[in-house]
């Protein structure tokens, strides 16, 4: 996030400020969504929604939000509570917009392990060949399976584009058995495969980075929530049960 800000406010130096527009009198008014536009390059007004804060508006850059003044000159960064139910509204932003994205991949994309039986949770993770606690949860598969989780791999070489990492990634990728190639690959193992084109390593990888990855592995849930890093098994699937209560409490307060 702190990057995210960084880099906008880099970007909203010696942007002009107030966009005006016309009311439906003739006469003009400052609609402080296009002020805010103004200095946040490829955001649009209509993105911009008012915050539970009068005078303050929302901003969103991937599942990053900030929250920024009304004349577009003061910005706010960090999480917004509200103090009565302690809900984490900026989290519950974050977790939507994760939810939206992960619900249009396409899993043709994605290296799957699945349990025999219907899946009671499924889980997105972002996963590195070279992560040693990538390599760990990996290992534990058989038993998270028979948990009744199933494992959606998405690729998230850390090392960035253009590395040996990256590289290996790909020919994962490429492999004709996918699922074994990434098991030979996390024990340390060469991976030989032709070259198959563009891979969705690139895609992947950026949508990463757009989610907020700060390391590997990373672990969503369908709902967007952001697990985090490494679990063992057991705890990985009472994690997905306590999450799972936690929407149906809420849902039945609505």
């Amino acid at each position: 996030m702190i990057k995210w800000v960084l880099s906008c406010l880099l970007c909203m130096v010696g942007v002009a400020s107030a966009a005006e527009l016309p009311t439906t009198g003739g006469a003009k008014a400052s609609d402080p969504r296009a002020v805010i536009a103004a200095k946040f390059p490829g955001v649009k007004p209509e993105e911009i929604k008012p915050a539970p804060i009068p005078g303050m508006y929302e901003v969103a850059m991937g599942a990053d939000t900030a929250y920024v003044s009304a004349d577009g000159k003061y910005l706010i960064n960090g999480d917004l509570y509200q103090i009565d139910t302690r809900t984490n509204l900026t989290e519950n932003n974050r977790s939507e917009v994760r939810r939206k994205a992960i619900a249009k991949l396409d899993e043709r994309d994605m290296i799957i392990f699945a349990p025999t039986a219907a899946p009671k949770y499924t889980v997105t993770i972002f996963t590195d060949v070279e992560c040693a606690y990538c390599r760990k949860l990996h290992s534990e598969m058989a038993e998270i399976n028979k948990l009744g989780v199933r494992v959606r791999y998405m690729a998230y070489p850390r090392a960035g584009p253009n590395t040996d990492d990256w590289h290996k990634m790909e020919s994962v990728w490429c492999s004709k058995d996918r699922k074994s190639a990434i098991t030979h690959a996390k024990l340390g193992e060469d991976v030989k495969a032709p070259d198959c084109g563009t891979t969705p390593i690139g895609k992947q990888y950026a949508l990463g980075e757009k989610l907020g990855v700060n390391g590997t592995p990373a672990v969503f849930t369908d709902n967007g929530d952001y697990i985090g890093g490494y679990l063992p098994a057991q705890k990985l699937f009472e994690q997905l049960e306590a999450l799972d209560n936690q929407k149906v409490a809420a849902a039945a307060k609505k």
